[in-house]
């Protein structure tokens, strides 16, 4: 089996696919790609079992057939040529490849295709369609807000909603909480599964920059997601997800309008002098000021700075942790930050001071922290 491909492209796929790569595997030939030639289409594919990623690029060939290559050494190979083409030629028998480029040949030991483990076919699948960037913008948006606890599987993932109305993106933690809503999205039936993070890191970083269509299929186990020439398949993480509605406070009179970025700046810098096991920051709005204060009374550590804000409400002082704040200021794109609140012990409400792109709704919900007077 013989084929000619194009040493960078060959790479930037290789490149997309190798984050599914695990550092450790259950089965050995997961540590390769896996090449399939028919015509003149190479489709490459990485797994873990969990989550597998293919990818399809036009090569001259003339056979069919399949081989696994070692990951590592490939990579490492490719990202030392300059641009220009390279021959592969596999021993079909004994899965030798050798890899002829200008300069000279380079062997390897490849294994045979047939051992690699076949994707998951989705059998009674529901399918939806969105544009890939706001795929990626929804994302973006929330999985900083999942959470790590092996406990709790069903908190590490994004909950995907939807209805013939919108579709949301949840994610949380039991501390910080983000809800992003499309209205400009709409699912054939109501319908809800919770995506792992690891396929959603991948999903993140091939799509940003895609222009495409991308197609969600997905059924009781697994998610397919359908783009460009790139095909993820993963597990779906098994339970029920909490209601997340039921924590979203629905009367807060009080209400801060506030410069974003000036507001991050404040936060980053008073945060230094907080302790560093709570990180908690204090605002004190009265009228139109805000006090942002931290300490740390083990080493006597204290800061406080004053801004200028819009305030509707009357005095207030509340807790959160700072780096819970920063995470989510980060992740708002508007000039101004709008901030509700109903009482020191109830969860603040993060929202865009400004409208976003259209069909777009964005929340973000914190947590207090109990403040020591």
């Amino acid at each position: 089996m013989k084929f000619i491909v194009s040493s960078t492209s060959l790479l930037k796929q290789l490149q997309l696919l190798q984050g599914v790569l695990a550092s450790s595997n259950t089965l050995p030939i997961l540590d390769n790609f896996l090449f399939e030639i028919d015509g003149k289409q190479l489709t490459v594919t990485a797994s873990d079992l969990e989550t597998t990623i293919t990818a399809t690029m036009p090569v001259e060939a003339k056979d069919k057939g399949t081989v696994a290559i070692p990951a590592r050494i490939l990579l490492d190979t490719l990202k030392a040529f300059p641009e220009q083409p390279l021959t592969f030629s596999i021993d079909n028998k004994h899965h030798g490849v050798e890899l002829s480029s200008e300069q000279g040949k380079y062997k390897m030991t490849g294994f045979n295709g047939a051992e690699f483990p076949k994707s998951p076919v989705l059998e009674g699948a529901t399918t939806l369609t969105m544009p890939a960037g706001t795929l990626a913008k929804a994302i973006n948006k929330s999985l900083f807000a999942t959470g790590n606890d092996d406990l709790r599987p069903v908190m590490s993932g994004i909950f995907f909603e939807m209805t013939e109305e919108d579709v949301r993106f949840v994610a949380t933690d039991a501390h910080k909480l983000v809800r992003y809503k499309r209205t400009d999205v709409h699912a054939p039936k109501s319908a809800s599964f919770i995506v792992p993070k690891k396929p959603l890191t991948l999903l993140k970083n091939t799509l940003t920059g895609s222009n495409s269509e991308l197609s969600i299929e997905f059924n009781e186990n697994n998610a397919a997601f359908r783009f460009d020439n790139t095909l993820l398949v993963c597990r779906l993480i098994d339970g029920k997800y909490p209601n997340y509605e039921a924590v979203i406070p629905k009367t807060n009179p009080n209400k801060l309008t506030i410069d974003r970025i000036t507001f991050l700046s404040t936060i980053r810098r008073v945060s230094i002098f907080a302790n560093k096991t709570t990180h908690q920051v204090r605002l004190h709005i009265n009228g139109s000021q805000l006090t942002v204060s931290a300490e740390d009374l083990d080493f006597a550590n204290e800061a406080n700075e004053k801004l200028t804000c819009n305030y509707d409400g009357e005095e207030m002082t509340i807790g959160f942790n700072s780096r819970f704040l920063m995470d989510m200021l980060s992740n708002l794109e508007t000039e101004h930050v709008i901030l509700e609140m109903s009482a020191p012990n109830r969860a603040g409400i993060l929202l865009p001071g400004e409208a976003g792109e259209a069909g777009e709704d964005v929340l973000m919900l914190v947590m207090p922290v109990m403040l020591n007077n």
